[in-house]
């Protein structure tokens, strides 16, 4: 039988050969790859291999393309900005001026502040909310100005910004990669600012201001304010608030707890009582009710009537009570110059809402008189954050209370109670108009604001009686306060009463002077002052003229009318 033999050398097997399981495996260094088998890479790992690559290629490439193609100007701009720094060059803000030239806001260099000059303001107080504060440019930790301009807070730094702050230049800087100047040059050379005349008497300023904070502390008023103005042309004289805040403090930035003890403070310093402050004026209103009489013809200024104290009026819905409107004390027979003297409300009920036989003009005449001598609008003043205040109508009632208006609304808004609010400035306007036959002004701070005067149509005699009324009440009547020497001074007192309790009034005065010539016109308030206390907006105004018949005789003597 044929066998087939293999050619190849025949090998022994080893028993440990045969025996060999995973309890005798050869002493194999793993980490080398020893004993492993060895197989090819896969196909599908060469394919997602290759799809990352080109992921990151396209990526790439994109952004390349991004940076050279789609932002390349705009990249290129930055870099060059990076190499030529545009710095500001700040303009010198203009010096603000009293009328005579006395600087109330100038500028100070000092040798460590390279970049600009700080501001600085008058001592004296009483010229916080008239003047403002600046906010100055700020850097950051690298040099930066991330804010880059003064800016006007308030007052006239504000309104007038564009006015004092002038325009700011440009410097270019050249630097290299480290960051290091190489060179620089004035790009565009700032402009400063116009200087700025006001037309307050700075004397007159402070003094008003004294006058107002002393009589605060030690009677015990909330606060106050005092408003100043030629009867011609507009211009104010002083313009002041109290209290006020310290403007160099805001305008360095002063500690966190220094700013909010103001902002804390219930007597709201912030707040520009002369234009901003709203409040119930009581009898200062009675000039404009007279003014509306006489033009309507409801009453002459001789015929008189009765006050006994008070008028009663029977209750609509159940006759047999009634409703008492009062007067401050029982007058007797008065006429529209004593009633004015002595503040009559009787008289001022009857004219304003009519009672038994006496005709009266009615709420809607008496607020459209009361708009028109600007009550309930602003002035216009070259200041912002003046407030419009409030004349009481039937509308307005009907929209703020959904309550129908009644005969006593207008009773209690012919004394200026109620809903009545009005500003200081607006007072001292209607003091003006009545002291210039109709003429209602403008105010202006700066000098540089022209005219603008509006005429009220009413016969100048009934402004005439008004005047002779507001001089009896500094011979016989509620201002014999002002019955002063160095001075004739016509004017109108007011009480009103605030709050729930009524525990706390306004004080207020209003006039002119000097009587025969008028030519200024003033307005004090006296804020939330104790209804005890019988010293009021009257004795300011008393100190305010005493003290200008010996340091500004000038504004008291007569003046030719220009």
């Amino acid at each position: 039988m044929f066998r087939y033999r293999s050619s190849a050398p025949l090998h022994e097997i080893a028993p440990d050969e045969i025996l060999l399981d995973s309890h005798n495996l050869p002493q194999f260094d793993r980490h080398q790859f020893e004993g492993r088998l060895e197989r090819p890479i896969s196909r599908l790992s060469f394919v997602a291999l290759g799809a990352l690559f080109l992921g990151i290629a396209l990526l790439f490439t994109g952004q390349a393309f991004s940076l050279q193609v789609v932002r390349g100007e705009e990249l290129a701009s930055v870099a060059e900005y990076n190499r030529l720094r545009h710095t500001p060059v700040f303009a010198e803000r203009g010096v603000i001026f009293d009328r005579n030239g006395v600087e109330l806001a100038w500028n100070e260099s000092f040798a460590d502040a390279a970049a600009f000059s700080r501001r600085r303001y008058i001592e004296e107080p009483g010229f916080a909310h008239l003047l403002g504060f600046v906010q100055y440019p700020s850097k950051d930790a690298s040099g930066f100005y991330y804010h880059d301009r003064f800016v006007g807070r308030d007052g006239v730094e504000r309104f007038y910004d564009d006015v004092v702050g002038g325009k700011d230049g440009t410097t270019i800087v050249e630097t290299n990669a480290r960051g290091e100047i190489i060179s620089q040059n004035v790009f565009d050379p700032p402009v400063d600012g116009t200087d700025l005349i006001l037309s307050v008497d700075a004397r007159i300023e402070e003094r008003l201001y004294r006058s107002i904070a002393d009589l605060a502390h030690s009677a015990g008023f909330l606060g106050g304010a005092g408003v100043m103005l030629d009867v011609l042309n507009g211009e104010v004289l002083a313009l002041v608030s109290y209290p006020e805040y310290d403007a160099t403090l805001l305008s360095e930035g002063g500690s966190e707890r220094e700013v909010e003890r103001y902002t804390n403070d219930e007597r709201t310093p912030f707040l520009n009582r002369a234009i901003g402050g709203l409040y119930i004026p009581g009898s200062i209103v009675k000039p404009v009710i007279a003014l509306g009489a006489l033009n309507e013809g409801v009453i002459n200024p001789d015929t008189k009537i009765l006050s006994t104290g008070s008028i009663s009026v029977p209750n609509p819905y159940d006759r047999k009570l009634t409703s008492v409107f009062t007067d401050w004390k029982a007058h007797g027979w008065v006429a529209m110059r004593e009633a004015l003297a002595v503040s009559s409300n009787v008289y001022f009920y009857e004219i304003s809402g009519g009672y038994q036989e006496q005709r009266g003009i009615g709420i809607e005449k008496l607020a459209s008189y009361m708009k028109q001598f600007g009550y309930g609008s602003a002035t216009g003043i070259d200041l912002f954050g003046e407030a419009a205040g409030v004349v009481p109508t039937p509308a307005w009632k009907e929209e703020i209370f959904n309550d129908p208006w009644r005969i006593g609304d207008t009773y209690n808004t012919a004394i200026g109670q109620y809903g009545f609010q009005i500003t200081p400035i607006q007072a001292a306007r209607v003091a003006a108009a009545v002291a210039n036959d109709g003429v209602l002004v403008t105010p202006r701070v700066s000098r540089s604001v022209p005219e603008k005067n509006a005429r009220i149509p009413l016969d100048a005699r009934f402004f005439a009686v008004v005047r002779e009324g507001m001089r009896e009440a500094i011979k016989i009547g509620t201002a014999q306060g002002l019955n002063i020497p160095s001075v004739s001074v016509a004017a109108k007192t007011g009480t009103a009463e605030v709050g729930v309790t009524k525990k706390r009034v306004n004080s207020w005065v209003i006039g002119f002077f000097p009587y025969e010539s008028p030519r200024y016109a003033f307005a004090v308030v006296m804020e939330r002052g104790p209804r005890q206390n019988l010293v009021g907006a009257l004795y300011v105004m008393r100190e305010l003229l005493s003290w200008m018949a010996v340091e500004t005789p000038e504004y008291l003597a007569p003046q030719p009318q220009l």
